[in-house]
């Protein structure tokens, strides 16, 4: 199912304008050097609405045919369009979203389980993934990374140090980790909130397992793996941070033998600890939130159908606030 061409005349920005899911195929490309490295996957438009990984893979694709790049160690696989369905409707899912509960499956019920069967093994195959997205609101650049070294049950990982190396070196200097623990978090409530009230929850969102996207997969094989935010989805710098973060990549892991690129200087870096879920579809945010909004302890977040106000219990940020989540999902996230 993975297509792999020589290194000429690609048609990557022609995808099929279809009414059938079964009419999309998958794709692949991969490039192998002449000496032994690592192998690095890239991907793109896991969301279809999200293209500034598509466009930043297409001018690599570009530099490597006119040979301004080459790959001289390792491999590195591109995946420029990881799920043409949604891409095709320019919406951030086919039939779900992709980037949770990722998972090869026995019996696919819809489109995305038809790529995580694709997309699994060929994950497993690899070392590294640098996984591109953007961004609804108009944020910095931002990279998603995993935990710290642990033989925990949850996401036990062993590739800390090369993970932040590598994050260092994208050319963003803002970093975010605790993604799958605090949606482990918010799963627990979930469980209690059903045993309380005996109403059964959404059986996805209540599964730990279904906070998995590309990264924790690549994790749970082995590799290490980055998201990096590259900006606003329109953004026209967005492609640009993509495009920088991924020569850099092949640059800092000897792919390239191009200079290694320095490591970014100022840092922040924040951890996610906490997920609010909206209960009803009349709860409501004080204000337009956006990711990396400061919290000050005491002010109001929100208030709930029953008037019940939700205030910052401490100093920090809100992450991921989404005004149109559905009642029993993600309403928005805390991080210090």
């Amino acid at each position: 199912m993975s297509l792999l061409e020589p290194s000429a005349n690609y048609q990557l920005n022609q995808i099929m304008t279809t009414n059938s899911p079964a009419d999309f195929h998958f794709r692949s490309l991969t490039f192998t050097g002449q000496q032994p490295g690592p192998r690095l996957m890239i991907s793109g438009a896991v969301h279809g609405n999200e293209t500034c990984g598509t466009e930043a893979i297409r001018r690599v694709l570009a530099d490597i045919d006119a040979g301004r790049v080459a790959i001289r160690k390792g491999s590195v696989t591109f995946v420029p369009v990881t799920n043409p369905l949604a891409y095709s409707k320019k919406d951030r899912m086919g039939d779900r979203n992709l980037n949770r509960n990722l998972r090869p499956v026995k019996n696919p019920a819809d489109f995305e389980d038809h790529i995580a069967n694709w997309l699994c093994p060929l994950l497993a195959q690899h070392e590294v993934l640098l996984d591109l997205h953007s961004t609804r609101a108009n944020n910095p650049a931002f990279a998603m990374l995993g935990p710290q070294n642990n033989t925990g049950a949850l996401q036990p990982f062993a590739h800390y140090e090369e993970e932040r190396a590598l994050a260092l070196r994208l050319g963003v200097g803002r970093f975010v980790d605790g993604w799958l623990e605090t949606y482990a978090l918010g799963v627990q409530r979930r469980q209690d909130l059903a045993k309380k009230t005996g109403i059964a929850p959404n059986p996805l969102n209540a599964d730990p397992t279904y906070g998995i996207g590309t990264t924790e997969y690549m994790r749970s094989v082995g590799g290490y793996a980055i998201t990096l935010e590259c900006g606003q989805h329109e953004d026209p710098q967005s492609p640009e941070v993509g495009y920088r973060a991924i020569r850099n990549t092949l640059a800092f892991l000897g792919i390239s033998g191009e200079a290694a690129p320095p490591a970014v200087g100022q840092i922040e870096e924040l951890h996610m600890y906490d997920v609010i879920d909206r209960g009803h579809e009349a709860d409501a945010f004080a204000r337009e939130w956006s990711s990396f909004n400061r919290l000050t302890k005491g002010d109001l977040i929100g208030t709930r159908h029953d008037g019940t106000q939700i205030f910052a219990e401490t100093d920090g940020y809100i992450m991921f606030p989404d005004a149109k989540s559905l009642p029993g999902n993600e309403w928005f996230y805390l991080a210090r």
